[in-house]
Order: structure tokens, then sequence, then C-alpha cells
């Protein structure tokens, strides 16, 4: 569909949800997780290979986005490893049948081509190797029954995720806390990582400190001013959630985090609140 600002971008009749809408796919995958991030600079760094995990693939435009981003950096970049997580291609299919509609894809048609067809493809771009793959199915099913997930299936651990579901309204076994939880498990401790999403709601961010990470308040995006950033070190976060948000968490009437894939809004239990405040970030 067109957008207010002249870009088009997927709308999902099924979910009734537009991805990236208002300002489109590029401009926010380039706020929320380019930028934020710090991709350019942190893939100038790495000394060797920089894994991304893209949970909700979606259209491709959060990771055709990065590829570009680094691609024009104008830096000597470390290989990419993706590894992308959807319970459907059917997104992409129709994005890919729209390309010149969207105007993401250019330069990576082949890689897209053989993705779909493969769930794996892997290509030299800018002169640095690029591996993607897919893991085609139900994201909070992959993670309950993984619990060696990495060791299993060879998959590293990453150093950036780009958390992209649709919203908890209508998918809200995306956004329990005992999948945040298993998320973090599945992190390395001695590598640094962040996890970017477009949410700021309170039951959002308290579900990622119940769950071990530290968060903080995220870029806007144009249609939001402020976004959520999640990591297992407080290093990647530059305005972390203080003593002040802490306390309008307290009186929310919506930040008890979602314990089941039911979606509801409730305020804090006793029992979370006393684990809240014993975070260390509010130490």
């Amino acid at each position: 569909m067109r957008l207010a600002n002249g870009t088009h971008s997927v709308h999902s009749v099924a979910h009734r949800e537009t991805f990236h809408p208002v300002i489109g796919p590029v401009a926010e995958a380039e706020a929320l997780y380019v930028r934020q991030l710090r991709l350019p600079e942190r893939l100038a760094g790495q000394g060797g290979e920089f894994v991304v995990w893209d949970v909700g693939l979606g259209a491709a435009a959060n990771v055709l986005t990065v590829l570009r981003a680094c691609r024009t950096s104008g830096r000597t970049l470390a290989p990419l490893r993706i590894v992308s997580f959807d319970h459907t291609l059917e997104p992409l299919r129709f994005a890919a049948a729209h390309a010149d509609a969207l105007g993401y894809f250019g330069g990576y048609e082949a890689a897209i081509a053989e993705l779909l067809v493969r769930h794996r493809v892997e290509f030299e771009d800018a002169g640095r190797r690029i591996q993607w793959e897919l893991h085609l199915g139900d994201f909070p099913t992959w993670l309950a029954v993984h619990p060696a997930a990495l060791a299993g299936e060879n998959l590293p651990a990453p150093h950036a995720i780009l958390f992209d579901a649709y919203s908890p309204a209508k998918n809200p076994a995306m956004w329990t806390q005992p999948l945040f939880a298993q998320l973090f498990q599945l992190l390395d401790p001695a590598r640094p990582c962040a996890l970017p999403t477009y949410s700021r709601s309170t039951m959002l961010r308290v579900s990622l400190l119940l769950a071990g990470f530290y968060v903080g308040a995220g870029h806007a995006t144009g249609e939001k001013e402020e976004t959520t950033i999640a990591a297992n070190t407080l290093a990647l976060i530059t305005e972390p959630l203080d003593q002040k948000w802490l306390q309008r968490a307290r009186n929310s009437t919506s930040a008890e985090p979602m314990w089941e894939p039911v979606y509801r809004q409730a305020a804090l239990t006793e029992e979370t609140w006393e684990k809240l405040r014993r975070h260390p970030q509010f130490a």
C-alpha cells in the first residue's frame, strides 16, 4: 500500500497491520536498527563474524536496509551472518513480486530468490562474505523446544537482534515474558548483544528487565517519539531507564508482563514489583 509520505509498504490483511507504517520500511529500519545499533561501527571493529538474528523476517526490509547501509559505509567490515525467523514466507514472496514499487530490493533480487527456495544463501557483498539463513516456523515454539538450540543447530549467539513481530494485541505469543527470558538465555554473556524494537510499552520493558536485560529508551522512528532498546550489557544503552521510569511503572495500569500468550493489561503485582525494583539497573 502507498503511505502518506509517498513510499510503499506491505499490508497484512490477516493481521490488519501495515509493515513499517507512516515513514516506510527503509526509514524505519535505518532509525531503529542501523543507527541505533551502530552497525557499521560495530562491524568495522569486529574481529570475526558478526551475527544478526532477524526475528520477524516479514518482507525483508530490515535485513536489506542493514546490508545496504553497511555496504555504503566506506569501512572494511566483518563477515556477516544473518539468521532470520518467521512462520511464513508469504509477505516476502509478495514483496519480491512488487519489488519495483517497494524500492529496497535493488541489487539483492538474486539473493532473495535463492533464500525463498533454499532458505539459505551465501554471497559476496562489497568484498565481504554474507551468510543468510531462514528458520521457518513458530518462533515461540522454537525457543521452547530448543534449550540447547545454539549447539544443536550450530547456531551462533547474536551480536544484534532485530525484533519486529506483529503488535502484542495481534500476536501476543511473541511478547510474553517467558519468550524474552528464553531468548536471553540463548545469549552469550561474553558477546555484547542489543535488541531494539518499535514498542515503548511499559509491559514490554518490564518483561525485558525481568528476563535479565538492561533496558533503555530507544530512538524515535518518525511516528514514534521513543522506542525501546534492550541489551545484555549496559554499555550498549545510551539512555537507560531510571528511577523516574520505575515509579511510573509502579503506578501504571498496564505494566504487568504477559505470562501467557493472551493479550491483557494489568498493574504490577507485588511480586513482580519486588523483582523489578531489585534489578541491577536500578541499584
